[in-house]
């Protein structure tokens, strides 16, 4: 693969997966499968369209515009961080509704990870530059795998081409990108399995 051509699939793949897009993916996969009530099903593909997708690839746009982004890799950290919180307040919004509207726990403790790793994210971006793209796929990964068991390990291969794709286009190096792929992992993994054990004790 020629380097202008390997170029343009990483730029490729880096846009279309963003991590709001793998959110609005996530969520109406987990819709179809958690949901037997048509009005949950709209109601959780509804909240992520708006508040995991709609509302974060505004913001991000709008912060382009205004020259608050270098650009819309975001590869200034210190330029992450206020995106990043404003992102939070739409996660928190959208887990309300989703609480109040009884969506399966499973999609709210996924939710939660949203919350909870973009805080993390903020803490560590402090210091160092982790790959969100990275974090956001591998987090999907975690959640998917409770959903579909083994058979959700096949994304993974979409995780290592999103890895890949912030290491081609210079995003990020390799240290960067492997721990957001450990991080995202993991800590989707260990909340998502510490949620549903408390839940199924309540």
């Amino acid at each position: 693969m020629g380097k202008n051509l390997s170029d343009k699939v990483a730029r490729i793949i880096s846009t279309l997966f963003v991590p709001p897009s793998l959110t609005i993916i996530m969520f109406v996969l987990f819709a179809f499968n958690l949901e037997s009530e048509l009005s949950k099903k709209i109601f959780t593909i509804l909240v992520a369209l708006i508040f995991g997708f709609t509302l974060q690839i505004i913001l991000f746009v709008t912060f382009r515009k205004k020259g608050k982004l270098v650009n819309l890799d975001a590869t200034i950290k210190e330029e992450r961080t206020i995106p990043f919180l404003i992102s939070v307040v739409f996660y928190l919004i959208g887990i309300i509704i989703l609480i109040s509207a009884k969506i399966n726990i499973l999609s709210i403790a996924f939710w939660f990870c949203y919350i909870s790793n973009t805080l993390i994210v903020v803490l560590i971006n402090k210091y160092w530059k982790i790959s969100v793209h990275s974090t956001g796929a591998s987090g999907a990964l975690a959640a998917l795998i409770f959903v579909t068991g083994p058979i959700g390990l096949l994304f993974s291969v979409l995780v290592l081409l999103i890895g890949w794709s912030r290491i081609k286009l210079k995003c990020h190096n390799f240290l960067q990108v492997a721990a957001g792929i450990i991080f995202g992992f993991f800590s989707t993994y260990l909340q998502i399995f510490l949620i549903l054990k408390w839940f199924s004790k309540t």
